[in-house]
């Protein structure tokens, strides 16, 4: 009995008592022992991202010219402002998960509701700034051709700026329609036909002097792709081998294939943590309107949350700082 009586006690105080592991509760021990493991997680990714960066350092794709998107700006050329405002968004969110876990501190629950609304907003935003840019990233801006061992190409007018596929390519007199089954074609599937075939690329790219291309590989001095001549242009293109546009897994207009695998995977895997994050916002906001804390006499969920939250704003400044600044 003696005994029993004993471990309820350890426990009673393991839970709120005097007896905590570095002045921690249980919760709180646990919550850090999930941010060491996460952030184990996310090193080896950013890791990985750091070596294939260096190693392909003279043709990785420059973030200047691949996150130039800014909302209701179409065709501004606003280099990094929008994800420079994404990050603001995000780190000005936990200033207030700061404020929030202060006043629960002081068992305020207006201004903790009040804060964490506020949190919660920041969280929606980014992650609706992180959707949108997904979406520019995937469309495309300019468009490119593949050549036939992989690498890519791009075209510049005579000053040295990137220009868009459609602002030279000549439309084709011949329509081919995609092979599909609601067509007849049952025996035969095909991807979407691309707006712009390659052999209306190079003949556009005939019929204009003024253009040239550009290759993947990057001037180290200049930080600038490497242009071709015009008259050297020619043996480039008759080595494409497809049109390209936006990115994906397989191919992307920007460069390098490994950039747009590491983007959607290392910025889709930090993007599902911010909405597990914003989720669990939600719940704990909800407890706290209904008077859950105030129940128990202490707003330490909150508190626990805010941890979380403060780690992934904390990675999200690396993987900003490895994708877009680096």
């Amino acid at each position: 009995m003696e005994s029993t009586i004993a471990t309820n006690a350890n426990r009673d105080n393991w839970d709120g008592g005097a007896n905590k592991p570095l002045g921690a509760s249980y919760g709180k021990m646990m919550m850090w022992f999930f941010i060491l493991s996460d952030a184990l997680t996310f090193s080896g990714f950013l890791g990985a991202y750091g070596l294939m960066r260096f190693k392909f350092i003279d043709s990785w794709p420059i973030a200047d010219e691949v996150f130039t998107h800014f909302p209701f700006l179409h065709g501004v050329h606003a280099p990094m402002y929008y994800v420079a405002l994404m990050t603001f968004i995000l780190i000005f969110s936990s200033v207030t998960m700061v404020l929030a876990v202060d006043a629960g501190h002081q068992m305020n629950k207006t201004k903790v509701t009040f804060y964490m609304f506020l949190t919660i907003i920041g969280g929606a935003i980014f992650l609706g700034s992180q959707a949108w840019e997904w979406k520019n990233f995937i469309g495309g801006s300019y468009g490119a051709v593949q050549l036939n061992d992989g690498k890519i190409i791009q075209f510049v007018n005579a000053s040295g700026e990137q220009i868009t596929l459609e602002s030279f390519a000549k439309p084709s007199q011949t329509e081919r329609t995609q092979h599909i089954k609601s067509k007849g074609l049952w025996f035969v599937e095909e991807a979407a036909l691309p707006a712009i075939t390659l052999n209306e690329v190079i003949e556009g790219f005939k019929a204009h002097p003024e253009i040239t291309i550009r290759t993947e590989q990057v001037n180290p001095e200049l930080k600038e792709k490497i242009i071709i001549p015009r008259e050297n242009a020619m043996a480039y293109l008759n080595e494409s081998k497809a049109v390209v546009t936006g990115a994906n897994l397989q191919v992307n207009e920007y460069g390098k294939t490994l950039f747009a695998d590491f983007f959607f995977f290392i910025t889709g895997f930090h993007g599902f943590h911010v909405l597990s994050g914003v989720i669990i916002n939600v719940i704990v906001f909800f407890n706290v309107i209904i008077g859950t804390y105030e129940r128990r006499g202490h707003y330490e969920m909150v508190e626990k949350v805010g941890l979380y939250w403060h780690f992934v704003d904390l990675v999200w400044v690396f993987v900003f700082t490895f994708f877009y600044l680096v």
